[in-house]
């Protein structure tokens, strides 16, 4: 047995090869549905295709339409009865079991139990108790017997087609009902041949191979449904990948523009870093943004995650299917979507931490906000409760209340003072609120103000009651100094009233000394009664506020002034009195005293001088001891001088007593003044001779010692001479420069000295003059002449002698310096000039930048250098101009250091010219090579691009920028190559071919990008033209699947089928529409078959593609066709349906009226009854004419070869058995319509 699948109609052809000749069978759905022999017949029914699907297998007229018993008959010689059914007894035994034998050859059950695999029948016999088990009243154990009563034909249906059969209103005794309703229903809704009646089955011994054989047929039917279904689920498995892939796509697509956009407008929205100036504003921000990173961002982020998804399965979808990967459109791509979720990410933790500063910062305002609020009520409330305590003045009368209010107003004060820091923390927190922008900061700084100036109030309060209370204060502190005062002056005016006055001078300076004492007091107090009466007065003098009524400070006032005038009276009679008595006394003890002293000093005068001119000097030899007398005469001096004073003062004391003359004081003892002016005359002239004695030592001592002084300081400067002369006629000029200089140094010290000293020396005869015109020509003044002399011819030798050195020292100094400098320079010339000698032109570009270096801090080392080269000339200038001895020498050295710089520098110039080539050679070469490897990456990135359309637009659009970019500098290189060839011949040939390597890329690169872009343009083309083939195919599936044939739904009622009718012709019009394009398409892709081959996807070439696009086109309109066909019928069939329920209609109520209708009793009942039965009967001649257009309608149905003329006609023939009275053994209402199947069989 061999089987084929037709790709036109999807039947299965089924050859049977065996002795007698080929017999194909067309099984639809595993029905066995034509049997022809011989090949023509079967090349008739292989061709028959769809047609004998449509028409079934008695009406379609391409092939012979026999059944599986007359094709056997056919072949046995077997005559076949008329009406193509074959009763079992006429068949022969050897076409029966031929039949029975190739129809059941092919099953094979394995049982669970042993796994053997038992024989055809056996294996029959087995399915069938298998799929009718659980069944009520079916106990299939043969294939005769068991299937008498039909319940087991019904089970078989039910099991696999539990929609066609009510198994639970079967009943066994029903046998012939229940045969002819599974074999009705196995021919009209399985296709299976009918090839049994139930005659031939409800009988005592059926023929057991006939039921075999159409229980093979049942067996066959639900195999082939079932693999049938699994290759349709195949099919449509396929399908629906190719549409679930492009819907996955269009919604991939889709949603990564809808998770494009939000990201772009969520970015711009949290990049906005303007917030509210409040915490409640920044709050709600925060909380905003809480929800969006908590409820809207989760939902992008699955639906970010859902898109990779979404293309991982699209890819795997399309790489399972063997299918060209999906890359999604620019924009559009995971890694778009990942760096676009990047930026989010980034823009959303930017306002993230911008909000928490914000929010940190507004919440530190609040808590600033809160902390001001109650600090300024509590300042208030203290302010208000400390200015009502100030406004206050209960200071008292008296000092020790007044005192009391002090202190209490002094703690009054400490407490303000201490809560000024707690004001000022106030106004800080104002004005820090103020600088972090507080959104109420108005509010604030108006509190603020309130509380500085309730301060500045109460401050003013605290002062001005300060001030009133320190005010009584002062007041009472002066009031009770004052009685202090009054007190104090009672007790002195006691003491003053006391007359003894002394009777010698000691008792009399013991009591004026006691007296002074008490006038101290006195005049001490006197000044604090004056400060005591004039504070107490500024009291009485002020404006305003008075502490005390000023009448009564006048009074103390008045009262303390005259107890302080009596007291200064009575003690200036007191010490009136004191003073006389000890004037006398001192008097005479004074002028005793003083003549005493007199004669002993001038006594020691007289032994001191001796007279004549040979003691002039009184011991004077030297200038120490002149020394040593002068002080001694300046001590004697100073006595002399306090002695005078004194004794003057006793002498006029005398005079005013010996003038005054009486008694001394009232009630004291009475002295006589005799012999007083006696006394004073001879005190008088002993003091005279002692005074010119003292005069004429001090100028005898002065002389001498100015003599002594001067000879000394003539010795001092003749020693420094002779040492000013031995160091300036010195013959040492130093060894070299250094041990010059410090000569030099030190030789200017000595002419600083030398002419700091020519003042001194031109005023010797001068002073000398001075000091001995007074002794005349002593032998001392003689001998201090010639020495004055000596020095002046000294210090003449000496200037002379040092402005030589100087000359000498400076010429030396210059020599060893110019020396030196030349020694130093042809050092550094010789180093570097063996340097640049053995110095050999590096070639790579590292070591000229190295070199280069080097060169850079030679130049700045030459500079140096230079100048000293220059100092050196003009040093040597200035020694040949002098006439130095060394002028010869000295040229010979310049002349040879200039020789060997000139050298030098040339040799300099040499190597740089040298390195300068090199560098701006290998430059040329390297920048030559940077631009070669740029053209050469550029063309490797060209050819290496993918062949996709947007891939090789993004190359070309970046090849195109560094082409406009690297055109200036590739022309510039060429052209710097013929420069530097031309500058330096010997490099030519490397700058030659550089440059050709250069070009030759360049030219390349062209060449890439002219390809690139005919490859751009050659798959724009081609992109165009598969978007195009693509959303053609997407229609085309769409517009197969409106058609949907004759598989689609069919109509119900007659508005459906006239609302499905226009929607196919509106498809019709849509379908007309695309032919333009379905053309152009087909146009399209003959020119790309021409012009290069191009593929649609992989593994399916274009030229393969276009034949199934042609057959899915033609299959479209074979489709509609059908559809129509179909939608026709159906509405042909629903007018009828139509009209029949009208027939109907009229049917059930002519029977409602007679069953309803009672026999009449009268006579006019009876009249009036035949009326009414007569109009009845006139109503069913009406009724019969519609009767009879439905049964025409429905054998034109028939007639046409509608797919519902047999549903027709038995709606016809039982509403033809409604009008006839029902037979008894009718099992259904003869008014039941069967209903319009939803899809065809």
């Amino acid at each position: 047995m061999q089987a084929r699948v037709c790709r036109v109609c999807d039947t299965v052809a089924v050859t049977l090869g065996a002795i007698y000749g080929p017999m194909t069978l067309l099984v639809i759905a595993g029905s066995v549905r034509l049997c022809v022999t011989g090949g023509s017949d079967g090349a008739r029914a292989r061709g028959c295709g769809g047609e004998f699907l449509r028409r079934g297998p008695r009406e379609c007229g391409s092939v012979a339409s026999v059944t599986p018993w007359e094709c056997a008959a056919r072949d046995a010689a077997v005559p076949v009865q008329p009406g193509g059914v074959s009763k079992p007894q006429a068949l022969q035994a050897p076409v029966a079991n031929f039949f029975v034998s190739s129809q059941i050859q092919v099953i094979k059950i394995e049982t669970e139990d042993n796994r053997e695999t038992r024989s055809a029948k056996d294996a029959l016999l087995l399915w069938c108790q298998m799929k009718t088990a659980g069944y009520p009243e079916v106990n299939i154990q043969n294939f005769t017997t068991s299937w008498r009563d039909g319940l087991a034909f019904n089970a078989l249906i039910h099991r696999h087609r539990p929609d066609l059969v009510d198994f639970s209103k079967l009943t066994k005794s029903n046998a012939n009902y229940n045969l002819q309703r599974a074999f009705r229903t196995a021919e009209q809704h399985l296709g299976l041949a009918r090839l049994l009646d139930p005659e031939d089955v409800n009988m005592e011994a059926p023929d057991e191979k006939s039921i075999i054989t159409y229980v093979v047929s049942f067996y066959h039917y639900f195999s082939k449904m079932k693999a049938l279904a699994v290759e349709g689920k195949r099919i449509g498995k396929v399908l629906d990948q190719v549409l679930e892939v492009g819907k996955i796509i269009e919604r991939y697509e889709e949603l990564a523009a809808e998770l494009l956009a939000w990201i772009r407008r969520t970015v711009g929205l949290i990049s906005n870093q303007k917030f509210a100036n409040s915490l409640s504003g920044v709050q709600q921000q925060l909380q905003a943004f809480t929800a969006y990173c908590t409820l809207e961002k989760p939902v992008k982020f699955q639906e970010k995650g859902n898109l990779e998804v979404l293309l991982f399965s699209v890819q795997s979808k399309l790489r399972a299917c063997n299918r060209r990967l999906f890359v999604p459109r620019e924009g559009c791509g995971i890694w778009d979507i990942d760096k676009a979720w990047g930026e989010l990410e980034k823009a959303e933790h930017e306002r993230e931490a911008a909000l928490r500063a914000e929010l940190i910062r507004q919440e530190k305002l609040e808590l600033l906000a809160q902390r001001f609020d109650h600090k300024v009520a509590m300042r208030e409330s203290w302010l208000n409760e400390n200015q009502r305590l100030v406004s206050q003045d209960n200071f008292g009368y008296e000092l020790p209340a007044v005192e009391a209010a002090m202190k209490k107003h002094e703690a009054i004060e400490a407490d303000i003072a201490a809560y000024e820091e707690r004001v000022q923390g106030v106004a800080e927190l104002a004005q820090a609120l103020a600088a972090e922008g507080y959104y109420d900061i108005r509010r604030v700084a108006a509190q603020r103000d309130s509380v500085l100036r309730q301060w500045a109030l109460l401050t003013g309060l605290v002062g001005a009651r300060r001030t009133r209370l320190e005010q009584n204060l002062a007041l009472q502190k002066v009031f009770q100094e004052m009685v202090y005062m009054v007190d104090w002056m009672e007790e002195m005016q006691a003491q003053l009233l006391s007359r003894e006055c002394g009777q010698h001078l000691v008792e009399a300076d013991d009591l004026l000394q006691k007296h002074g004492l008490l006038e101290g007091d006195i005049a001490a107090q006197s000044e604090r009664v004056e400060g005591l009466n004039a504070a107490a007065l500024r009291f009485s003098q002020l404006q305003g506020y008075q502490p005390c009524d000023p009448q009564v400070i006048c009074n103390r006032v008045n009262h303390v002034h005259g107890c302080l005038a009596e007291l200064q009276e009575q003690a200036a009679r007191r010490r009136a009195e004191l003073e006389a008595s000890r004037s006398l006394w001192a008097l005479l003890q004074e002028l005793e005293e003083a003549e005493s002293w007199a004669r002993d000093k001038e006594r020691l005068l007289e032994a001191a001088g001796g007279g004549g001119a040979a003691g002039a000097a009184g011991g004077a030899h030297d200038l120490s001891s002149t020394a040593r007398l002068l002080a001694q005469h300046k001590i004697l001096q100073g006595e002399l001088g306090g002695r005078r004073a004194l004794l003057q003062q006793a002498l006029r004391c005398g005079e005013e007593l010996a003038a005054a003359g009486g008694a001394v004081g009232p009630g004291a003892e009475t002295m006589q003044l005799v012999g007083l002016a006696e006394r004073a005359a001879s005190a008088r002239r002993r003091w005279q001779r002692l005074e010119e004695a003292a005069a004429r030592r001090e100028r005898r001592l002065q002389e001498a010692r100015a003599l002594h002084q001067f000879g000394a300081d003539l010795d001092g400067l003749l020693d420094w001479l002779r040492d000013a002369y031995r160091l300036a006629a010195a013959g040492d000029f130093g060894h070299d420069e250094a041990s010059s200089r410090r000569l030099a140094r030190q030789h200017r010290a000595l002419t600083g000295e030398v002419e700091a000293h020519r003042g001194p020396v031109s005023g010797l005869r001068r002073q000398l003059a001075s000091l001995g015109g007074a002794s005349g020509a002593g032998p001392l003044v003689v001998a201090l002449q010639v020495r004055v002399v000596e020095a002046e011819q000294l210090f003449a030798e000496v200037t002379e002698v040092a402005a030589l050195r100087r000359q000498w020292l400076r010429d030396a100094l210059a020599v060893y310096r110019m020396f030196g400098e030349v020694h130093a320079c042809e050092l550094w010339i010789g180093e570097k000039e063996q340097w640049l000698l053995s110095m050999r032109v590096p070639d790579s570009l590292d070591d000229v930048e190295v070199v280069q270096h080097r060169f850079e801090s030679l130049d700045q080392e030459m500079n140096s250098l230079m100048g000293r080269v220059l100092d050196v000339n003009q040093t040597v200038q200035e020694l040949v101009e002098g006439g130095h001895p060394s002028s010869d020498e000295v040229r010979s050295c310049q002349d040879h250091l200039n020789s060997r710089w000139n050298r030098i520098v040339e040799l300099v110039e040499q190597r740089k010219e040298e390195m300068s080539a090199v560098l701006l050679v290998e430059n040329h070469v390297l920048e030559v090579a940077e631009v070669r490897t740029q053209v050469r990456e550029k063309r490797r990135a060209v050819e290496s691009a993918p062949r996709a359309c947007g891939a090789l637009q993004w190359r070309l659009s970046g090849l195109e920028a560094a082409l406009q970019a690297l055109e200036p500098r590739q022309a510039a290189l060429l052209e710097e190559a013929a420069l530097l060839a031309a500058r330096f011949p010997t490099q030519a040939a490397r700058l030659h071919q550089g440059a050709e390597e250069l070009g030759a890329e360049w030219g390349a690169l062209a060449s890439a990008a002219q390809a690139c872009g005919e490859a751009v343009a050659a798959a724009g083309r081609l992109q165009r033209f598969l978007h195009d083939l693509d959303a053609f195919l997407d229609w085309l599936v769409r517009a197969q699947e409106a058609a949907g044939g004759s598989e689609g739904p069919l109509p119900n009622s007659l508005e459906e089928a006239d609302a499905l009718l226009a929607r196919h012709a509106a498809l019709k019009e849509e379908v007309d529409q695309r032919e333009e394009d379905y053309a152009r398409i087909v146009a399209a892709s003959e020119a790309l078959l021409a012009s290069d081959g191009a593929e649609l996807g992989p593994g399916l070439a274009l030229d393969e593609w276009l034949p199934h696009l042609e057959l899915g086109w033609h299959k479209l309109l074979g489709l509609w066709e059908a559809r129509r066909e179909a939608l026709v019928q159906a509405h042909i069939y629903q007018l009828f349906l139509r009209d029949l329920r009208q027939a109907l209609a009229v049917l059930r109520n002519q029977e409602m009226a007679l069953s309803g209708a009672e026999l009449p009793g009268t006579v006019e009942s009876v009249e009036e009854a035949l009326k009414q039965h007569r109009d009845f009967l006139t109503t069913m001649e009406l009724s019969q004419q519609k009767m009879q257009v439905a049964v025409q309608a429905a054998e034109g149905l028939l007639r046409q070869g509608n797919i519902y003329g047999a549903q027709a006609q038995e709606a016809v023939t039982r509403l033809l058995e409604k009008c006839i009275p029902p037979h008894p053994c009718c099992l259904h209402p003869p008014w039941e319509l069967p209903e319009l199947p939803r899809s065809s069989s």
